[in-house]
């Protein structure tokens, strides 16, 4: 599983191939070039143990000016390696951002209904992040320590293929340790992402609803409920940083271990006369930087872990699968005829919720949708809209079939208001563009002025221009739902859907509104879902729902008159 996961992750920096290469090339360069520093070293040492007193001085001079031009090269070629390398991280992150986002808008509505926020925030934001981290350590480490480990191994051999041996045979040891203790961190790991996307869930949950605590008192425990996901969290976190810190003390013991024996072998190798004092110290230097490496991977291998643990969560997103949308048909000149044919739907197998709902709606009706609450009026709205498809039956829109129309096609058709109002970060005239992106600002100031939001708009500090942050906090509940009903009025839809559109508003702008919404509704087929008075008398058809079916089916007097559920509803919430 995990060797899938890094193999997906390293396809995934097939864009960034070209800066890849020029680092591991820069990262061989600056290896080579540290690695030919042990040999002028040991060539200096043997020079001047054999030659003059006046050539020591010169000799010495000249291997140090060297030594010093290799290192500074090695170090600049270091650099190159770790910046493209950087580069090549940076460019993952964001790659696989784009797709996670991108992803989102191909998802089903059932996706979101069965996932927390704060979980799907944590793949695109906190995941990504520990990938990048894990690339940039694991390509900068493990280039330059392979390179290192074999560049070394080849030195040793011209050396003394010998002592060689018994460097390759000792080696082992510490691979094995670090392979024990590595197996063990990854499950640690992805743990420890998990907890993390839980807290980020609990801390959306909880700035959403900061007023609602508030007002209820429970400040002390929610924080206490974040207590717990928190220690949970630090808990994970610290197995997990436990067994990975093991890796790097256990691999330094065995290394040092492996240098004491090379160095006891190497210096009865130079007592015997087979290698020079410079050629012993050459070797124990290359014997040194071949176990560094063992070290250094190790030291990462908590980081490369954690990038694949948290890889493995977002590919899960990438991977799920898309909302279907291979429809043909692309409706043209929809007049709004709407038409439910024994359509059946349930969110839970096990709970059906529609039951062989049918009825047929006509074009350019205002149609009202009543009924206890959890009797399926939003779902029936969801389903119009396809974000849901039904189980069984037909829905159809002008006599075809709508699972035969692309979903951006047929949502094009519609416009909608819901309770909950939804602002971008951007100007106010932006956000009245949304549906309409080509509206002139003449059309934009027409619509706002037919809902009456040109008003409150003008004392805006910029007007038209002003920018709206976090979701227009600054305004009220009631202007906000004024901009929404502005954006739809100018995106001037064939099928209007309002979903207690005027909740948030006093009576008289909604005595206001509601003459903006005669004008929109005129010629329109119209499903409002509400319980205000007026709203509800002047539809032209009112469909009662109880239990996931339409009970009853008429204009407000006919119904009042057969005295059946809808009275009962209609005087248990409006009074007699």
């Amino acid at each position: 599983m995990r060797g899938k996961v890094f193999a997906r992750l390293l396809r995934e920096l097939k864009g960034s191939a070209a800066y890849l290469i020029s680092g591991i090339l820069s990262s061989l360069v600056s290896v080579a070039l540290s690695l030919y520093i042990p040999v002028v070293i040991g060539e200096t040492i043997d020079a001047i143990s054999s030659g003059t007193e006046g050539a020591h001085f010169r000799e010495f001079v000249l291997r140090l000016a060297v030594i010093g031009c290799l290192a500074a090269s090695s170090a600049v070629f270091r650099w190159i390696s770790d910046t493209l390398f950087n580069i090549v991280s940076v460019s993952a992150v964001g790659t696989l951002r784009q797709k996670a986002y991108y992803k989102l808008s191909l998802l089903p509505a059932s996706f979101f209904d069965s996932r927390p926020k704060g979980d799907v925030i944590s793949r695109i934001m906190s995941d990504t992040d520990t990938v990048g981290n894990g690339l940039l350590l694991g390509m900068s480490q493990l280039f330059g320590g392979v390179v290192t480990i074999v560049g070394t191994l080849v030195l040793m051999l011209r050396i003394s293929p010998k002592i060689t041996l018994a460097v390759v045979v000792l080696t082992p040891l510490s691979l094995g340790v670090a392979s024990l203790i590595a197996k063990s961190t990854y499950k640690y790991f992805l743990d420890q992402s998990k907890k993390k996307a839980r807290e980020t869930s609990l801390l959306s949950e909880s700035l959403g609803n900061l007023k609602l605590q508030k007002a209820f008192v429970r400040e002390d425990a929610a924080a206490k409920s974040f207590d717990v996901v928190t220690d949970s969290l630090a808990s994970s976190a610290r197995r997990a940083i436990f067994a990975s810190s093991l890796v790097n003390p256990a691999t330094r013991f065995v290394g040092a271990v492996i240098y004491a024996a090379i160095g006891l072998i190497g210096a009865f190798t130079a007592i015997g006369g087979a290698l020079t004092v410079g050629e012993l110290t050459c070797f124990l230097s290359y014997a040194s930087q071949y176990t560094k490496p063992f070290n250094e991977i190790s030291a990462v291998v908590a980081e490369i872990q954690g990038a694949v643990a948290s890889a493995s969560r977002v590919f899960e997103l990438l991977d799920e699968k898309e909302e279907e949308d291979d429809g043909e048909k692309v409706a043209r000149g929809v007049a709004g005829r709407v038409s439910f044919k024994d359509v059946s739907f349930s969110y839970d197998k096990e709970r059906p919720l529609l039951k062989h709902l049918s009825f047929d709606i006509e074009a350019g009706q205002r149609v009202a949708i009543v009924g206890p609450t959890g009797c399926g009026k939003t779902t029936l709205i969801n389903l119009l809209m396809r974000f849901y498809d039904p189980d069984s039956g037909v829905i159809e829109l002008d006599g075809v079939d709508t699972k035969t129309i692309p979903r951006k096609s047929l949502r094009d058709f519609f416009g909608m208001v819901l309770q909950d109002t939804f602002l971008f970060d951007a100007t106010v005239e932006e956000n009245i563009k949304a549906g309409a992106p080509d509206a002139t600002r003449d059309e934009v100031v027409a619509a706002a002025k037919a809902t009456h939001a040109d008003r409150f708009i003008k004392k805006l500090p910029e007007g038209y221009d002003t920018v709206l942050t976090e979701g227009g906090s600054a305004l009220s509940e009631g202007e906000r739902q004024l901009l929404s009903i502005t954006r739809v009025m100018l995106s001037s839809p064939t099928v209007l859907i309002l979903d207690e559109a005027t909740s948030s508003v006093d009576t008289r702008t909604e005595a206001k509104i509601n003459d903006a919404f005669e004008k929109l509704m005129s010629g329109r087929t119209s499903f409002i879902v509400a319980h205000r008075i007026t709203t509800v008398k002047g539809a032209d058809v009112i469909l009662v729902m109880k239990d996931g079916d339409v009970v009853e089916r008429g204009r407000h007097d006919e119904l009042m008159a057969k005295g059946g559920f809808y009275k009962t509803l209609y005087e248990s919430q409006f009074g007699n």
